[in-house]
Formats: structure tokens, C-alpha cells, sequence
């Protein structure tokens, strides 16, 4: 009986990891040892059928043809194709001119059956056959041919021979043949390993597939989902392993598929999660602004490219925790701050996913402050402020981002400008006028808004100038009685100033002026008081001397004393008229340019009412004409007489001024000047030349 050998062909595996159907060619007959000039018919076995099928005689074209069938003779292994699908498996066919051959299937599936055949060459008879396994006598088979096993199993696989003997006695041995029974695989089991659903980015990640029954050799192949990663083959049962270095691409689901030729057996999935460390994470600081100012509000983003969520970031400056934040679905975090003028530093932040904090570089960030008011101080060298120091203008802001740039105002008058490249202050040196008086500040400005400092008064202080001192008299000439005016003024100096007189470095007095200018000192004038006069102005800045004036005071001399007493004897008998003169003068003298009472202009009432008035001797009075007309004025000197006239009883006054208001003068050089103790308001004054009766003119010296 013949056995019809079956070629097994991968059956096609549903769904989405079957791979894609190959042609199988089958045999008629079914045997794959044949004896020398017999025909095997091949026939290619496709889906549907095909206009052209190409055959291979080992890796050579053999035939192409319309036809899926061909007959051959030649031993070799024999291949199918058509256009668009794989090559088949192939069939090795062996034409042998042995005399006698044990035919069998070239596979037989456990629990198959299997038939032996022991096979004689045409026109040769032979007597018995006997079976070999393994070189051990398996059966007798006599006259029959064939060794049937209804149920084929993993025993019966090895290596059978026949032998047989003619009637002659003729004995002949087929080839070996060998029978391994095709056990498909069982489903297979897929451990990973670390086991556990988690893994780490990097780990070494062992895949083992493992069939626990099939014939070898067993293909078996891992896969994460659709995705073929590697196969392996092995020769006997067992399992086999496949590695892998894992990413986070690496996440997924596993299964691996055992196959021995007779269909592939998927094992049961296997899900894994590959964690990935958080990477080293970028910090972005995002202002509102290209300067980063105080008050604004500035948004730190951290962010790690990579890594398995749920992810932990931390904020820090200068290594200070600011706070933290989840990124539960991955990507990046971020976290708000509002700026104050400490938030200048260094920050960072840190990604943690549980695998190992990742810290990323550090980012500086100047905050800028706006300045504050500035503070400006002025200082000078000593306690006052004179013309002619240095004074130095300090401008500082307390708070503000350098550089600032100071500015110096007099009186909202730009001065100059400086700046402090680090912060701080700046200064600004001014040398002193008397100009320079006036309100001062500063300006601070670091290009967020100048800030103007409040306003510093200075007083620049004038050192008083040299005096100058000015006498002034009654007349052309300082007689003695004069009240003069000692008048001294210094044309610059602050106030107030003191001024002092001196007469030969002697005091007189002092005055002062408080909001400057000059003072007088009135002097009653006396023989004594000729010499050099001079002032000093003082206002607290050294003293200054005036120029000296040279005052010579004129006065009356004891030799003109005598004469005049003789005239004043002899005019007394004439005194009655001459009081009749004088009442008709009243009338008439203040009409007279030369008989007019001046006053010092200089002087205020309360100086005329505490004061005997002064009177200046004018040309006008050389108009009065002298009484007696026998006295020749150019022959002496002139005597004056003082007649007062006084309200109320005027017969009285002109009768008493015989007894002692009648005076009289005797001028060396000039007019005389009266001057009066106590005078009832108002008063008239007369005068009157009295010409010289007797003697020649004196040659006594002039005082």
C-alpha cells in the first residue's frame, strides 16, 4: 500500500500577525525516494489560480509555465512561486537505483498513522523482508510489503532500514530512512523579565518564550504589539529567549508565537510600562517686559523634554524653595512670583518622577528697581558756607538698580550730572559765589523714572569788604562843638555786620546793621578829637579795616580871650540898641538865603530832639551887614552876637539878653557854629557883626 506523503506548509494565521500564504506543492506518488526512471508529478497548490507559476530546481529557474503542474526525474529540492507571493517550502526528491526501498511519509503528525513500505525493483521477487529500527529488528514482515502504526507518536520516531532475499537466496538492504513524528507545539508562555508590569528606561529586558510540547525545530518569534521585534529557532524543546535594552518606546503590550511547521501558537499577552527618568529639565523666566522690574509678574516654566508622569517639579532660588507643582499627565509646570527687589539671584528648578531628581542649570535674573528719592547732602568745610569753598553736592538714592544717573539742580537750573556705575551715590564739587545762594537738589534717574530729592537751602555767606568811611561836618571846616557824622559802609558782606569806630585805634562805639548796608556814629567834636578815624566791618568772617581819614578840629585860643572880653565891655552900653536891631531883623532874617537854620538831613527827628541842632555856615551869611559902621571887619576879626528870641515875652528875651543870652564868638577862620543845651520850640536865632573897637589885631597864634 502506498502512503501519500503530506508536505506541511505554514497555515495561514488569522488576524492581523498572519503572515502572508504560501504555495504548497504536493507529490503523486506521494514518496520522496524513488527508484531510478520513475515520474514524480509536482503540483503547486495556490488560493486561486495563476496565468504563470515559476519552478526552481534548487536556487535555479527550472521551469515557467502556465501549467501548476510538472513531472520530473532528477532529484533535488524542488520549489514553486507565482507572481506576488513567496516561494514555497521545498521538496526534496531522491531517484535511487537501489534494488530495494523502504518508502514512508517524510512527516508524519502525532496520532497520525504511519505506513512503512519495503519496496522491491520491478521484475526482482524476493522471498521475505524484515524491518529494522534503529539496526534492531523491529518486525518480519515475510511476504508482505508494508508496516502499518495506527497511532503514530514521539516513540516511534528514528531511523528504519529494510532488508530482503530472493529465492536464490540473493539479499538486499534499502536505504536508511528516517521518521521523526511531527508533534505540533503547544501554546507557548511568555515571561519578561524584571517581571512586573514596570521597568526603567535603560534596564536590560529579557523576553523567554517557551512551548512545552512540539517536534523541533520550533521557530518562535516576539512581538511588541504589531511590531515583529526578533525570532529565534530551536533544535529541540525548550524555549527560547530574546533581549532587549529598553526605551520608552519599549511600552506595550508582548506575546511571542511558537511554531514547528504546523501553525504558529501565540502565547497570552504580557502588558509592560517602561518608566522613563524625568530628563534634565529647562527653565524659562517669562517677564512682562525686557527688564524685569519690581512689582512685575513673572512666570518661572520648568519643563523636561522626557519623562514618565506623573512628574514633581520644584522651584528654588538660590537653592531656597519657592514651591512645587504636578505635572500629572506629563509636560511641563509653571509658577508665578511676584517681583521685589530680593528675587535677584540664580534659580533653577527639579524634575522628579520617583527615578532620580533632575536639576536643571541655573538662570540669573536682575531684578530692577525703580530708585527712591534721593537724599542730597551738602557739604562744606566749616560750619558756614563761604564764597570762595568748595562745597561738595551728595546725591544718593537709598534703593534702585544701577546704573543711576544723578543730576545737580540751583534753583531748577541744571549744575552738571554724574553717574554711579554700581549704585551708591554720586557727588558733585561746586566752588562758591555769592550767587550761589539759593535752594539746591538732586535727581536720581536709572531709566524707570527720575525721582527728584527735596530742596537743600544754602546760604553762601559774603566776607564783609574792605569799609570805606566818610565824615561829615556842619561846615567846609570841624570846629569844636560840631556834631559830626561818622558815616562807614562796606559794599558787600552778608548780614548782619558789625561796625566799629575808632579815633587814633582807639573805640568810639559800634553799631549793627542787620540786613546790611552802613551805620553812622555821631561825635560831639572837641579840641581832643582831631586825629585819624577810621572803622572796621565784622561779620563774622574776619574783620576789615577801613582807609584812616585825618580830621583837624578848629577851636577857640586863649589869647583871644582877652580882647574880645574888652569889646563885649564896651558893647554892652550899646546893648539896648542893639536888641532894638535884633527885633527888627526877626522879621526880615528868615527871608535872608544866608540866615537860614539848616539841618543834617542825615539825622532822624528824635536825633534833633536829643541833640543841640547843627548849623551850617553858608556864603548867604557874609551878606549881614555890621551894625556899628565904624568898625572895619577887615581891620579884625568879627564878632557875633546870639540873640534869642523866645515865645511868650519877647520884651523879656530882649531884655535878658544882656544878662546871658547874648554870646559872643570870635571865630579864627570860618563862622561860627551855636549849640544850645536845653531850647524851648520853636526859636529864632539873630546874629550880628560886632566890629572890634580897640586894639590892633592880635599876634597871638591861631589854635
Amino acid at each position: 500500500m502506498l502512503l501519500w506523503v503530506s508536505v506541511l506548509v505554514l497555515a495561514p494565521i488569522s488576524g492581523q500577525f498572519a503572515p502572508v500564504s504560501k504555495p504548497v506543492i504536493s507529490l503523486q506518488p506521494p514518496w520522496t525516494v524513488i527508484f531510478e526512471g520513475q515520474a514524480v508529478t509536482l503540483t503547486c497548490h495556490v488560493a486561486e489560480d495563476k496565468k504563470w507559476y515559476r519552478w526552481y530546481l534548487g536556487t535555479k529557474i527550472l521551469r515557467e509555465i502556465p501549467s501548476n503542474t510538472l513531472q520530473v526525474q532528477d532529484s533535488g529540492e524542488y520549489k514553486c512561486e507565482i507572481q506576488g507571493s513567496p516561494q514555497s517550502d521545498g521538496v526534496s526528491l531522491t531517484f535511487s537505483p537501489a534494488e530495494l526501498i523502504l518508502q514512508a511519509p517524510s512527516s508524519v503528525f502525532e496520532g497520525d498513522s504511519l505506513t512503512l513500505t519495503c519496496q522491491e525493483k520491478p521484475g526482482l521477487s524476493l522471498k521475505t523482508r524484515t524491518l529494522y529500527k534503529n539496526d534492531n529488528k523491529l518486525i518480519d514482515l515475510g511476504k508482505k510489503s508494508s508496516f502499518h502504526i495506527n497511532h503514530a507518536g514521539l516513540k516511534d520516531n528514528g531511523e528504519y532500514r529494510c532488508f530482503g532475499s530472493e529465492t536464490h537466496g540473493r539479499a538486499f538492504s534499502s536505504d536508511a530512512v528516517r521518521i521523526q513524528i511531527q508533534v505540533p507545539v503547544s501554546r507557548p508562555v511568555l515571561t519578561l523579565s524584571p517581571p512586573g508590569p514596570r521597568a526603567v528606561e535603560g534596564d536590560r529586558l529579557m523576553l523567554s518564550c517557551q512551548a512545552q510540547r512540539g517536534s523541533p525545530r520550533i521557530l518562535y518569534q516576539f512581538y511588541r504589539g504589531d511590531v515583529p521585534l526578533g525570532s529565534s529557532s530551536a533544535p529541540s524543546a525548550g524555549g527560547d529567549s530574546f533581549s532587549v535594552t529598553l526605551t520608552a518606546e519599549h511600552s506595550g503590550t508582548y506575546f511571542c508565537t511558537a511554531d514547528n511547521g504546523f501553525g504558529p501558537q501565540r502565547s497570552d499577552p504580557k502588558s509592560l510600562s517602561v518608566t522613563v527618568p524625568a530628563s534634565r529639565p529647562v527653565l524659562t523666566l517669562r517677564a512682562p517686559r525686557t527688564r524685569a522690574v519690581v512689582g512685575d509678574m513673572v512666570e518661572l516654566r520648568c519643563e523636561a523634554q522626557r519623562g514618565s508622569p506623573p512628574i514633581l517639579y520644584r522651584f528654588y532660588h538660590e537653592d531656597v524653595i519657592l514651591g512645587s507643582n504636578w505635572a500629572p499627565s506629563g509636560g511641563g509646570v509653571s509658577l508665578n512670583l511676584s517681583l521685589t527687589a530680593e528675587h535677584s539671584g540664580n534659580y533653577a528648578c527639579e524634575a522628579d518622577n520617583g527615578l532620580g531628581a533632575q536639576h536643571s542649570e541655573e538662570t540669573s535674573l536682575s531684578v530692577t528697581v525703580p530708585v527712591s528719592h534721593p537724599v542730597l547732602t551738602l557739604r562744606v568745610p566749616r560750619a558756614q558756607a563761604v564764597v570762595g569753598d568748595v562745597v561738595e553736592l551728595r546725591c544718593e538714592a537709598q534703593s534702585g538698580s544701577p546704573p543711576i544717573r544723578y543730576r545737580f539742580y540751583h534753583e531748577d537750573v541744571t549744575l552738571g550730572s554724574n553717574s554711579a556705575p554700581s549704585g551708591g551715590g554720586a557727588s558733585f564739587n561746586l566752588s562758591l559765589t555769592a550767587e550761589r545762594s539759593g535752594n539746591y537738589s538732586c535727581e536720581a534717574d536709572n531709566g524707570l523714572g527720575a525721582q527728584r530729592s527735596k530742596t537743600v537751602l544754602l546760604s553762601v555767606t559774603v566776607p564783609a569788604s574792605r569799609p570805606v568811611l566818610t565824615l561829615r561836618t556842619p561846615g567846609t571846616r570841624a570846629m569844636v562843638g560840631d556834631m559830626v557824622e561818622l558815616r562807614c559802609e562796606a559794599q558787600s558782606g552778608s548780614p548782619p555786620i558789625l561796625y566799629r569806630f575808632y579815633h587814633e585805634d582807639i573805640i568810639l562805639g559800634s553799631s549793627s546793621a542787620p540786613s546790611g548796608g552802613g551805620v553812622s556814629f555821631n561825635l560831639s567834636l572837641t579840641a581832643e578829637r582831631s586825629g585819624n578815624y577810621s572803622c572796621e566791618a565784622d561779620n563774622g568772617l574776619g574783620a576789615q579795616r577801613s582807609e584812616a581819614v585825618t580830621l583837624s578840629v578848629t577851636g577857640l585860643t586863649g589869647s583871644r580871650s582877652g580882647p574880645v572880653a574888652t569889646g563885649v565891655a564896651g558893647g554892652l552900653l550899646s546893648v539896648a540898641g542893639l536888641v532894638v536891631m535884633a527885633l527888627l531883623l526877626y522879621c526880615r532874617l528868615p527871608r535872608r538865603a544866608g540866615g537860614r537854620l539848616t539841618s543834617d538831613p542825615a539825622r532822624s527827628p528824635s536825633d534833633s530832639d536829643s541833640q543841640e541842632p547843627t548849623y551850617y555856615n553858608v556864603p548867604g551869611w557874609l551878606e549881614l551887614q555890621p551894625v556899628d559902621s565904624n568898625v572895619n571887619p577887615k581891620a579884625g576879626d568879627v564878632m557875633y552876637s546870639e540873640v534869642r528870641i523866645q515865645q511868650g515875652n519877647r520884651h523879656a528875651a530882649a531884655s535878658n539878653s544882656a544878662f546871658g543870652l547874648l554870646r559872643t564868638y570870635l571865630p579864627s577862620h570860618g563862622p561860627a557854629t551855636s549849640q544850645q543845651p536845653s531850647r524851648p520850640r520853636p526859636s529864632s536865632v539873630i546874629y550880628s557883626q560886632v566890629k572890634v573897637a580897640s586894639p590892633p589885631v592880635s599876634t597871638a597864634p591861631r589854635s
